[in-house]
């Protein structure tokens, strides 16, 4: 913010030094206040993350996942292509320009 220093106007009045701010800089700095004060005042209920009705106590992290894990298709695999031929095939390269 702007510091504006303290002068004398033509007409013989003191003004002492103050803050200039921008055009339009008060109702944003207001409303970006209103803003950080409401969600302080709603985000800091007295609601604990558990539920839980001691508040000494903290909540402790529950398991989700159950073990052992099973993939689609498990109990089923699938059956492995075989190869047809028994020989190898050679596919010819560029470089060599067979």
């Amino acid at each position: 913010m702007p510091m504006v220093e303290g002068y004398v106007r033509a007409d013989g009045t003191k003004v002492r030094r103050y803050f200039r701010l921008p055009a339009g800089a008060r109702k944003e700095t207001g409303l970006l206040f209103m803003i950080v004060v409401g969600v302080w005042l709603f985000g800091s209920g007295p609601v604990t993350a558990g539920g839980e009705s001691d508040p000494n106590r903290l909540p402790q992290p529950q398991a989700t996942v159950v073990y052992p894990i099973k993939w689609p298709g498990w109990d089923k695999p699938v059956v492995a292509p075989t190869p047809t031929v028994s020989y190898p095939i050679v596919f010819p390269s560029p470089a060599s320009g067979q």
